[in-house]
């Protein structure tokens, strides 16, 4: 996907003092990119390793 006009973009609940991390989905991509700079580069996933991703992150925390 090149055109991301369309996208809704959220900025992740956990980001805070300016460090912000937003994310988007499209039908078969989860995307991340930085907020402070919208028109830099953007982090694409597949669905599945993107799940994988959080639920591996999640289990390090514990």
């Amino acid at each position: 996907m090149n055109d991301r006009s369309d996208l809704i973009w959220r900025t992740s609940s956990r980001s805070g003092g300016g460090s912000c991390v937003q994310i988007a989905a499209d039908t078969d991509q989860v995307l991340i990119r930085d907020s402070k700079n919208p028109a830099g580069p953007v982090l694409s996933f597949d669905r599945t390793a993107f799940r994988e991703f959080i639920t591996f992150v999640k289990e390090s925390a514990r």
